[in-house]
C-alpha cells in the first residue's frame, strides 16, 4: 500500500505536487470513480486515469459583455485570468464543478455598474440543469432559508435563522432512478441549488458534499442567463443526456 499521490506521480511521471494538485482538482479517477484524498492508501497495482478539461469557449462577446462557456473543474477566478489582460472581470461566479455560462464585463464601465445593480435587485434570470437521484414527478418550489460557513471550504445548510433562499424546479425527464431538472433560482446563496435539492432527499448526482451518489463530476450546469437586454444559453453537456 502507498499514498495515492505518490503512486500517481510514479505512474504518470509527475512531481508529487503535480499529482496532489490533480487529485485536489477532482481530475483523477480510480476504477471510474473520482479520487478525493491525495493521501489515501492504495495498492501498488492501482490504475489511475486523468480527466482532460476542455478549453473555455466564448459564447458571446461585444464591447461591454463577454459570455464564456465554463467547463467543470475550472475555478471562476482562474477563468477570469484568461481574459483579464483585456480588462474583463467577473460579474458572478460558479462553483468549480459547475459548468455553463458565466459573464464578465469591463471593469468600472457604465454597463458593468448597470449589470451589478441588476444582480443586486434580483433582476437577472438564472436557469440551470441538474441531474438528481430519485424521481421528481412534478414542479415545485423550495423556499428554505440558508446559512453558510466560510472557513476554508464553504458549506451551507438549511437554517431557520439563515438568509432567504428560493428555488423553482421542474422535471424534464426521468430515466431509471434519476431525474433531469430545470432549476431557476430567485436568490443566489452559496450552494443554494445543491443544499435545497439535498433537503428534499434528491441530491445532485456527483455532489459528495451534500449526499449525492458518486460520479465523475457534479451534474449541475448553468444553462441560461438573462441580464438586461442579453440572453445567453450554454449547450447541455453530453453527460446530462439521460
Amino acid at each position: 500500500m502507498q499514498k495515492a499521490y505518490k503512486l500517481l506521480a510514479t505512474q504518470k511521471n509527475l512531481s508529487h505536487n503535480q499529482a496532489k494538485a490533480l487529485i485536489d482538482k477532482g481530475l483523477v479517477l480510480v476504477n471510474g470513480k473520482k479520487l478525493t484524498l491525495a493521501r489515501t492508501e492504495l495498492p501498488q497495482n492501482t490504475h489511475f486515469s486523468i480527466m482532460e478539461i476542455p478549453k473555455p469557449q466564448v459564447l458571446f462577446m461585444n464591447d461591454e459583455l463577454l459570455a464564456i462557456d465554463k467547463p467543470a473543474f475550472i475555478e471562476s477566478y482562474d477563468l477570469q485570468a484568461y481574459y483579464q489582460d483585456d480588462g474583463w472581470v467577473l460579474l458572478h461566479r460558479l462553483d468549480k464543478e459547475t459548468s455553463g455560462v458565466i459573464l464578465l464585463t469591463k471593469e468600472a464601465s457604465a454597463f458593468s455598474k448597470k449589470a451589478k445593480e441588476a444582480f443586486k435587485r434580483r433582476e437577472v434570470y438564472k436557469e440551470y440543469r441538474a441531474v438528481v437521484s430519485g424521481i421528481i414527478p412534478e414542479s415545485l418550489s423550495i423556499n428554505k432559508p440558508i446559512s453558510t460557513i466560510k472557513k476554508g471550504f464553504a458549506r451551507s445548510r438549511i437554517d431557520k435563522h439563515g438568509l432567504e433562499a428560493l428555488t423553482h424546479i421542474k422535471p424534464l425527464g426521468v430515466v431509471g432512478k434519476k431525474t433531469l431538472l430545470e432549476v431557476v433560482i430567485a436568490t443566489g446563496r452559496t450552494h443554494q441549488i445543491r443544499v435545497h435539492l439535498s433537503s428534499i432527499n434528491h441530491p445532485i448526482v456527483g455532489d459528495s458534499v451534500y449526499g449525492g451518489i458518486s460520479a465523475r463530476r457534479l451534474l449541475l450546469h448553468a444553462h441560461k442567463i438573462r441580464l438586461l437586454q442579453y440572453e445567453i444559453i450554454s449547450p447541455l453537456p453530453k453527460e446530462f443526456i439521460l
